[in-house]
């Protein structure tokens, strides 16, 4: 059932989205079926994405910087008077819990399409709800959050709370300006730390204190509230799942929560949404400890990222629910009914799919996508596309897969097949780390807590098996079937394939996954290859080469791989893990190959410099922070590797770096 307005004259008929990548296109899609005319904002790194095509006017706001662009208030004003739009979505990020965003928009005559400034500066202020929460009698994780935020202070109240605790940013979310510390000695640098990347990442360098609630799930609560009065909430998401204090899996119903747990949660959520008259989409997330004792931790005043899995067990769009109570609907459901298609509405899980290297604790990763093909028969909302380049200048989330079943077992079978039939190649992902992780017994189970991958897949844990026969084989037959394809450009039909040496045993020298191998390789025509290793050989045959994907025989056997190529480097999919693969056979020998790396500091990503710790000249200890590189809105500690003296600086705060660039040179201390 959905309510019809309640003016006469609609209060917008076009609709400016202040965000990018798939959450922008995600509102058009919806704003669009709804009638309603969609403006984009995009930056110089944008110019040519998914979302300022889907748009029916996308309006340029900046450089690639996001305080340049998507977090420059002025210019999406601007962007929005010049566009037409009488209203703004927000998304979710960048400005969308910015309360002078909000005032902005009012004051420029703009319908900011989520909650008013007072309820951001009361709920969306980690500080002031949890004082608004205090004072309505809910339970709240013990902590600090007074205005006095010197370190002396700070450090004070770290120790009447006690440690272990959190260092939380009062601003924003998605884990930035948050640090978890177990131990006094290490709490000034991790406050320093925390302070940073909140400043940079929200324009507010304001921090909380909690006392860290050791293994607890992450539940939160969905509500929804319009302008007549009436507040619902839509169930909790189990949200536990999560590294670098980020969701990377979240699920409804939760296997934790009862129905008396979700009514008494539902009710405390809808009780705070009352006492600020609250509009529009919010959540309130909550520690559920092992007791079944919930304590509230924060409010987001906006839509999250995970809201699909809620839509699909309810069957509503929340987004269309935006819209219509910005334009003054009632609610389109009452809670009875919410609760009846809750019943009824099976089980949903969603992952988050994001740019990381899971095995140098999920750095994030930028670069050109090879290959992208999303899986079919579930919800996979994104803003891909073969041959993008993922900026290293914004979040490193890239899609979200959601599946929805009859019942939990059924759901997690629908992701698992989805995940292995998501393609991503070029860069590196989480895609095989995720699938990984609902495979587990402990998930599984539905027993996962916020120590899930601490506990089960700790950094040694996440390492790439080494590289068995059948790999190198494979990767032997890529490189060979280049050459092959390569020559029939260049050769007519009748001698594609012929080789007056076919019959000869040929070396290949390759790197696999920055590993060196070798094969002798020996074609039989166009499509098969005898291979031969130092431990075994066999002859593998192309059966099928069709759209980045080849059908290979082996002994018998079928296999399947992905494949892609960007320049020399061939990227492929196979037995659910990604590879690479680089011919080397005729490569120019690496003369630099030979001089020592070591007092070299290099970038380990794409980021921006915004701290330099040391200087030319200073002494410096193995382990000790020399600067700090932030990259897809998160800061990353760039450490010393032994002891030494800072010989020169190369770079300089602000500064654009690129993997591998040298940052410093450091005269080892003589051993």
């Amino acid at each position: 059932m959905t309510a019809p307005l309640i003016f006469d004259a609609p209060l917008f008929d076009t609709v400016l989205i202040a965000n990018r990548g798939e959450i922008a296109l995600r509102i058009i899609r919806t704003a669009k079926r709804m009638g309603y005319r969609t403006v984009a904002v995009y930056s110089d790194a944008d110019s040519h994405a998914l979302h300022t095509q889907a748009a029916d006017l996308a309006v340029y706001i900046g450089a690639a910087q996001p305080a340049a662009s998507y977090l420059n208030i002025r210019a999406i004003i601007a962007a929005a008077k010049q566009a037409g739009a009488q209203a703004v979505h927000p998304g979710y990020g960048f400005l969308a819990e910015n309360a002078e965003f909000a005032d902005a928009c009012q004051q420029a005559g703009l319908n900011f399409i989520g909650p008013s400034a007072q309820a951001m500066l009361a709920m969306g202020n980690k500080a002031g709800g949890k004082q608004c929460m205090q004072a309505a009698g809910v339970p709240c994780v013990p902590g600090y959050q007074g205005a006095d935020q010197s370190d002396d202070r700070m450090q004070r109240e770290a120790a009447l709370i006690g440690y272990p605790l959190m260092i939380k940013a009062v601003a924003g979310g998605g884990g930035r300006g948050m640090r978890r510390v177990d131990a006094a000695p290490d709490f000034v640098a991790a406050l320093q730390s925390a302070r940073s990347e909140a400043l940079h990442a929200f324009s507010d360098a304001g921090l909380i204190l909690e006392k860290a609630i050791l293994q607890p799930r992450h539940i939160e609560i969905q509500i929804f509230a319009d302008a007549h009065g009436n507040v619902v909430h839509l169930g909790e998401r189990d949200c536990s799942v999560q590294r670098r204090h980020q969701k990377l899996i979240e699920e409804s119903p939760s296997p934790a929560v009862t129905p008396a747990l979700r009514a008494r949660m539902g009710a405390v959520a809808v009780a705070a949404a009352k006492s600020i008259a609250y509009l529009g989409a919010g959540t309130l997330e909550f520690l559920l400890d092992r007791e079944g004792n919930f304590y509230f931790m924060e409010m987001n005043t906006r839509l999250q990222v995970e809201h699909a899995v809620t839509e699909a067990i309810i069957g509503v769009d929340l987004v269309e629910w935006q819209l219509r109570i910005a334009a003054g609907a009632v609610l389109p459901l009452d809670q009875a009914q919410i609760d009846a298609r809750r019943e009824q509405g099976g089980h949903a899980i969603e992952v988050r799919l994001c740019a990381e290297d899971t095995q140098l604790n999920f750095l994030p990763q930028s670069g050109r996508i090879a290959l992208w093909q999303a899986p079919d028969g579930v919800r996979c909302d994104h803003a891909l596309a073969s041959g993008m380049q993922v900026s290293p200048y914004y979040d490193s989330m890239l899609a979200k897969i959601v599946a929805h079943g009859r019942d939990r077992a059924d759901a997690l079978r629908q992701l698992a097949q989805a995940l292995d039939s998501t393609v991503l190649l070029g860069l590196n992902s989480n895609r095989h780390f995720l699938a990984r992780c609902i495979h587990h017994t402990e998930f599984a189970a539905g027993a996962a807590t916020t120590a899930f991958i601490e506990q089960y897949f700790p950094a040694g844990q996440r390492q790439a098996a080494p590289a068995d026969v059948t790999l190198r084989m494979i990767a032997a037959l890529l490189l060979a079937w280049r050459r092959v394809t390569a020559s029939e450009q260049r050769f007519p039909a009748e001698l594609q394939g012929w080789s007056s040496s076919a019959a000869y045993a040929q070396e290949l020298h390759f790197l696999l996954d920055g590993s060196a191998a070798h094969a002798q390789v020996a074609a039989s025509g166009s499509r098969a290859w005898q291979i031969t290793l130092a431990v075994s050989n066999a002859m593998i045959e192309i059966r099928s080469a069709v759209a980045g994907h080849l059908c290979l025989e082996h002994q018998g056997n079928l296999m399947r791989v992905a494949y892609a190529w960007h320049g020399e480097h061939c990227y492929f999919l196979f037995d659910g893990a990604e590879h690479t693969a680089l011919d080397t056979t005729y490569a120019v020998p690496d003369r630099k190959a030979s001089v020592s790396d070591h007092g070299r500091i290099s970038s380990p990503m794409n980021g921006r410099v915004v701290a330099l710790k040391v200087q030319a000249g200073d002494q410096i200890k193995a382990g000790q922070t020399v600067l700090v590189i932030e990259a897809m809105k998160m800061e990353h500690s760039v450490a010393a590797s032994a002891d030494g003296q800072v010989q020169s600086v190369f770079t300089a705060i602000g500064e654009q770096v690129a993997p591998g660039q040298i940052l410093m040179q450091i005269q080892a201390v003589e051993s």
